[in-house]
């Protein structure tokens, strides 16, 4: 994925799961997304259970604070955490109130999405779900999995094809796609918190 993107000269977000940055593999990868110009981000350590339906009293430590302890000493400020929204949903299931302090309390941004095209579930489908996303909005956030069998195989025809339709990348993120800016709230949070969580 580095390579293709680095071809078309194309930034991007990575967000990154803790039990990957135990290997050396995993810490290299980052690093070199990041000299290569790319922003990292915390994507929870397990990826297993939405934060909003963890039941366990320290799944913000092991999650977001894991992650952060590992990737941290990798890559510069400002923090990211890119909640796991279980296939791409948007809703009540992503944060409790105690991962939403936590981000609030250690200058987090938090980054939603607008666009999951399944190119996990259609690794060669994907590419026009994904346009048809990009040209029915004026600033699509597109998440894309670097994972066996998901985005690689369409995205250097994605990316042409984008282009040819006088598309534009960008890491800057849609204003509606980022609730929390810099540990700072900037909107109403009540459909991404779960009610009655701690």
């Amino acid at each position: 994925m580095l390579d293709i993107l680095a071809r078309h000269g194309i930034a991007a977000h990575f967000f990154v799961l803790g039990k990957h940055l135990g290997s050396d593999e995993g810490r290299h990868l980052v690093e070199r997304a990041r000299d290569e110009g790319h922003l990292i981000g915390n994507h929870s350590f397990t990826h297993a259970v939405p934060l909003g339906e963890d039941a366990r009293p320290d799944a913000v430590e092991e999650e977001i604070a894991a992650t952060d302890a590992l990737l941290s000493p990798l890559v510069p400020p400002p923090k990211r955490f890119r909640p796991f929204g279980g296939g791409g949903r948007l809703g009540p299931h992503l944060l409790n109130q105690r991962a939403v302090d936590h981000l609030i309390a250690h200058g987090y941004s938090c980054v939603l999405w607008n666009s999951v095209p399944g190119d996990w579930l259609d690794p060669e489908g994907w590419p026009e779900k994904a346009l048809a996303d990009c040209v029915t909005r004026p600033h699509t956030l597109l998440v894309l999995h670097d994972i066996p069998n998901a985005c690689l195989q369409g995205l250097d025809g994605f990316l042409h094809k984008a282009r040819a339709l006088g598309l534009r990348f960008t890491t800057a993120c849609p204003p509606d796609c980022v609730p929390i800016v810099d540990g700072r709230v900037m909107g109403d949070l009540g459909g991404l918190v779960a009610t009655g969580s701690h």
